[in-house]
């Protein structure tokens, strides 16, 4: 499996952090060039690298930290998303729900990346908890994940534990998920919870 990650403001940094402390690899991508990313990604840890955004999109797993609203300058960069899996960390607050079609905003992204498995999660914490180590003594830090395609979700977990993070599945995107999703001007009940799962 290969992991990127689109977009490198606070959250696409603090996901980044999380690759170097468990010394594996991942491309990571923005706006801005490879040449402007690199002093920073370097300066993460050496199996983070700065590429280009087409480069970064040939990974298998890829983390969406752009703004809700860049979403779909993203979707436009490849002409068919099949075969890859898209985590949204994306929050749509302040976002009328009317200019979702009624939908909660990751059904909405997902109907952006044609093709493509997507997964709610890591949206709920802010970047200064995100980017701080998940695992304390005796329990790991809760990731929520949900998704409207089943399959998608198991590997998704497997991620976030290799990353240290305990995988808290909450099913489709209009249950369970509708904990972790902004709607208008109203976050969801789970955002901002700062959870730890024991070790069994």
């Amino acid at each position: 499996m290969s992991y990127a990650i689109v977009g490198f403001g606070k959250i696409g940094q603090a996901l980044a952090h999380a690759f170097a402390r468990n010394n594996m690899d991942v491309t990571v991508a923005s706006r801005r060039s490879p040449e402007e990313l690199a002093p920073q990604a370097r300066a993460i840890g050496p199996t983070v690298a700065a590429k280009s955004l087409q480069e970064a999109l040939k990974a298998d797993i890829i983390f969406l930290a752009v703004l809700f609203e860049q979403h779909p300058e993203v979707a436009k960069a490849l002409p068919s998303w099949k075969g890859k899996t898209i985590i949204d960390t994306t929050n749509a607050f302040g976002v009328p729900p009317e200019d979702l079609d009624g939908l909660p905003s990751s059904a909405f992204v997902a109907k952006a990346f044609d093709g493509a498995k997507l997964v709610k999660g890591f949206n709920h914490l802010g970047a200064g908890t995100l980017v701080t180590d998940p695992v304390i003594e005796g329990g790991h830090r809760v990731v929520f994940l949900s998704s409207d395609d089943e399959d998608a979700i198991a590997p998704v977990a497997d991620l976030a534990k290799q990353l240290g993070f305990a995988p808290v599945k909450l099913g489709k995107l209009n249950e369970g998920g509708a904990l972790v999703q902004a709607r208008g001007r109203t976050w969801g009940s789970l955002i901002f919870q700062d959870l730890f799962k024991k070790q069994q």
